[in-house]
């Protein structure tokens, strides 16, 4: 199960579920490779719905990086996930808001 508080995201790839996180490290690499400026830029992008795909892969493969994941962005262009696009979109905005707030207690 993902835990909100420790600011993972659970995803279905290709039949498996797995748990996303932003981990400092996972948020550096993540920062180098945006293609324009910085994770405020990111942020703002998602705010007002001005994302890209990349956008969202770039944080999917960051949030998989954060919790062990080894493989490259390219190993997921073929990937099922399960919801598809919009379910990864929403899975990357979580990621991103999880990184930088405290969730409310349920």
């Amino acid at each position: 199960m993902a835990n909100p508080w420790a600011g993972e995201v659970a995803l279905v790839i290709d039949g498996e579920r797995r748990v996303l996180r932003l981990t400092l490290g996972a948020l550096a690499e993540l920062e180098a490779g945006l293609q324009a400026g910085s994770l405020l830029e990111l942020v703002q992008r998602f705010e007002r719905g001005g994302y890209s795909t990349s956008d969202v892969l770039a944080l999917i493969v960051a949030g998989l990086r954060g919790n062990g994941w080894t493989g490259l962005a390219a190993d997921l262009l073929q990937a099922e996930i399960e919801g598809g696009p919009l379910a990864a979109a929403r899975v990357a905005a979580q990621l991103l808001a999880r990184a930088f707030i405290v969730p409310e207690s349920q």
